[in-house]
């Protein structure tokens, strides 16, 4: 089958971010699929050939410091190129259009309409739900409009592709005959090596926590810094590592420069990510205080699965509910001034219990989250395999 994959911010391991498409389009080439991915990139025109995939990069410019209306502009100049360049691409059988932002549906309704070309339409995010509860999006009418959009997006669509159960929930309930299938993000199990926990934590042995990825508003920072000054303060041998990049970097950076248990590194590759990862025994996750921001599925949350990290969040959802049944991490209230302490102390005073939870999320990872099964579920879905193995199932299984 001949695949167009549309995903405008498309990045190889090297690039470092998210690499779920380049881990779902290397995962069909292998299976005898031909892959053409359409993406963008702050440079000229270029074709690459990469692992198999044919990479077209488009010159739209983006950057996650863009204001609203420079972020729009990057949004509809990708749909117009996009467009016109798979007019000029030979014949292919299906899209695969993922989102953000939901102006990709319009290049998904294009292909359908124009080229005859049916299409899956990827949901990682509830746009323009996220934005609208942000307060990004103001204009009743062009919340309505929106709205409008993204319900004929799903409908439109051969099949939705959720990357949360919750996302699934919030799709059926907007377009009730619209097949939606689950398909997370993954665990990289055979590029993340677990490394467990041990010894006494110290002055000399400090517990390490790491958030990677970006550092926006949605991810709201500013409550790991609350818990490194209650850590400070409580005189917890605990240090804070924060990988990224983002529109409130410099800002973050402010508010933490009086705090020495709190260092910053630069956006960088998947392996330097692993390696900061090798020396870390927690990862935190993050997100403002903002109901709709917990349905979704980030790498991080992956990420410290594989590698075999107690996982500590600080928002509801899904991914809490999963963490305190498997017994791999544990939430927090970022509004208490004692509360991080309270639960992290249990940890640092228990070894032992530290790498039970530790071994418990790998195990979840290597069971239900691998990358290997989320390809297997998305070759099912081509080939119109309704019903899945419990050992490869439905992620909602787990959180019912």
């Amino acid at each position: 089958m001949k695949i167009l994959y549309v995903h405008q911010y498309f990045k190889t391991p090297e690039e470092g971010g998210s690499i779920r498409s380049y881990y779902l389009a290397k995962g069909l080439v292998e299976a005898g699929h031909e892959v053409t991915m359409i993406t963008a990139h702050n440079a000229p025109y270029e074709v690459k050939k990469i692992d198999g995939i044919d990479v077209h990069y488009l010159p739209v410019p983006y950057d996650n410091s863009f204001g609203f209306a420079q972020r729009l502009w990057a949004f509809w100049s990708f749909v117009k190129l996009a467009k016109r360049e798979a007019r000029i691409l030979q014949k292919h059988d299906l899209a695969y259009v993922m989102t953000t932002p939901l102006t990709t549906g319009f290049i998904a309704t294009f292909l359908k309409k124009e080229l005859n070309l049916p299409y899956y339409f990827e949901v990682g995010d509830l746009w323009p739900e996220a934005p609208v509860r942000l307060g990004v999006i103001k204009n009743k009418w062009v919340k309505k409009w929106l709205y409008s959009l993204e319900k004929k997006f799903y409908f439109e669509a051969d099949k939705v592709i959720a990357l949360s159960p919750a996302i699934r929930n919030y799709i059926e309930k907007v377009s009730p005959n619209t097949k939606v299938y689950v398909i997370p993000n993954m665990a990289d199990c055979t590029f993340f090596e677990a490394e467990y926990s041990v010894g006494d934590f110290s002055e000399h042995n400090k517990f390490q926590i790491t958030y990677c990825g970006a550092i926006g508003k949605a991810n709201q920072l500013e409550f790991l810094i609350n818990a490194a000054e209650q850590s400070k303060a409580a005189d917890l041998p605990v240090h804070f590592n924060i990988i990224g990049y983002g529109s409130e970097l410099k800002r973050l950076k402010n508010v933490a420069k009086r705090l020495k248990n709190v260092s910053f590194y630069p956006h960088s590759s998947k392996k330097c990510v692993k390696n900061l990862l090798d020396k870390s025994d927690a990862v935190y996750v993050s997100f403002k205080d903002v109901k709709v921001l917990g349905t979704g599925s980030p790498n991080k949350f992956f990420d410290s699965l594989a590698a075999g990290k107690l996982t500590i969040i600080n928002f509801d959802g899904w991914i809490r509910n999963l963490i305190t049944k498997n017994k791999c991490g544990f939430h927090h209230d970022p509004h208490s001034k004692s509360g991080f302490v309270r639960k992290l102390k249990v940890f640092l005073e228990s070894p032992e219990l530290l790498a039970k939870y530790q071994r418990n999320g790998r195990k979840l990872a290597e069971l239900y989250y691998d990358k290997d099964i989320q390809i297997t579920k998305l070759l099912k879905i081509l080939n119109n395999e309704y019903k899945f193995e419990v050992t490869d199932s439905e992620v909602y299984i787990l959180t019912a």
